[in-house]
């Protein structure tokens, strides 16, 4: 079993829209996770961000079982997504795709990594605290 983390590379991208549309599938059903798809679009065209170099994917013997993207401005880098296939979890790839996020970001001169996980997604919540990312605030809604 080859296991690997590495950049987005064109011929990746259809594999990617279907892990994605899994993982919007999949946050539909979680607390908060309504909200969050609106606010963060399902990207257009994976392709178009292999030459920006801000997505990483896990694959295993060369399939893809997941992807992180990240979002880097001046100081602030965000994983916008992060996502393994629920079969290939607990091989340690939400790990290595958070850490070469993690080194790009520092690279890129930012200040702090930050990340979001829903209410009750302790999953996501601990990948993130296992590479020193911690809630700084927490924001509670109510629809009007």
């Amino acid at each position: 079993m080859q296991e690997l983390v590495r950049l987005l590379a064109a011929p990746d991208s259809a594999e990617v829209a279907e892990l994605e549309a899994a993982a919007r599938a999949a946050m539909a059903l979680q607390r908060g996770g309504p909200a969050r798809l609106t606010e963060v679009a399902p990207v257009a065209d994976w392709a178009a961000l292999v030459d920006e170099q801000r997505v990483w994917v896990a694959t295993l013997d060369q399939v893809v079982v997941g992807y992180l993207e990240l979002l880097v401005t001046a100081t602030i880098a965000e994983v916008r997504q992060v996502y393994v296939h629920p079969e290939a979890r607990e091989l340690g790839f939400g790990d290595e795709m958070l850490a070469a996020a993690r080194e790009a970001a520092r690279l890129a001169g930012c200040t702090a990594l930050e990340g979001t996980a829903l209410p009750g997604d302790r999953d996501t919540k601990n990948l993130y605290e296992r590479a020193g990312i911690v809630a700084r605030k927490i924001v509670l809604s109510t629809p009007l």
